[in-house]
């Protein structure tokens, strides 16, 4: 079988945050499990949800990576229960529903320099269990305009948006055409603004996730809450 595995921030699965990120995208990864979409959606939802669906409602904090030769499952689990030495849970400020290129996303209203922080001590402390690229994951990562620094993050660490070229975000559509685009922008703009309990980010775990095989979805595997 042939396994991927995440770490990724996934809300808590009785949060408002979560659960409207959930629906939205029609799958719950705590639970493994399906949902119906809200009442409302645009029509061709399921087709402009189908991409981000896969990986659920989250902010990646480590990209997905196959497992390096040497380690097995239970040793990614055993370092992944250890948690982070001193990382506490970081408060990422207020979230805006905003277009990020063909994509809608949940972003912070302000650039969060201890999420960012966090992301990369993820990035760091898992990355001795991840296999290096295969030639087709590389190949399919160059297909995206990339800068010199964002092909040197690719190389040493599997990922070219890390560090320098991170931004904390929850992904909500694929990518769309400019008139669904803004369409589902309006859709996702006005259901979030009625969830005030839901746009305060706080970072409070950090979650474990694999994949079965590819096309197969995302789903929480095991969870580390951080320190308040």
């Amino acid at each position: 079988m042939d396994c991927r595995y995440a770490i990724y921030f996934v809300p808590p699965p009785d949060s408002v945050l979560y659960r409207f990120g959930a629906s939205v995208l029609g799958y719950d990864s705590h639970r493994g499990e399906s949902l119906d979409f809200p009442d409302g959606v645009p029509a061709g939802w399921p087709e402009i949800v189908r991409e981000p669906q896969v990986y659920g409602f989250h902010a990646t904090l480590k990209a997905p990576f196959r497992l390096a030769d040497g380690y097995r499952e239970s040793d990614l689990l055993e370092a992944f229960a250890a948690g982070l030495p001193g990382q506490t849970a970081v408060q990422g400020g207020l979230l805006a529903i905003r277009p990020i290129g063909s994509f809608v996303a949940m972003t912070p209203t302000v650039p969060d320099t201890p999420v960012n922080a966090l992301a990369a001590t993820c990035v760091r402390a898992f990355d001795r269990f991840r296999a290096p690229l295969s030639d087709d994951e590389r190949a399919k990562r160059l297909q995206a305009p990339l800068t010199p620094a964002q092909r040197a993050h690719l190389e040493q660490w599997g990922y070219p948006y890390v560090f320098d070229a991170f931004r904390f975000h929850m992904t909500l559509t694929g990518s769309v055409d400019a008139d669904r685009h803004a369409e589902a922008l309006a859709y996702l703009t006005g259901a979030f603004a009625q969830l005030p309990d839901a746009q305060t980010l706080c970072i409070d775990r950090i979650s474990l996730l694999r994949q079965d095989g590819k096309g197969q979805r995302f789903s929480v595997l095991a969870t580390t809450v951080l320190k308040a």
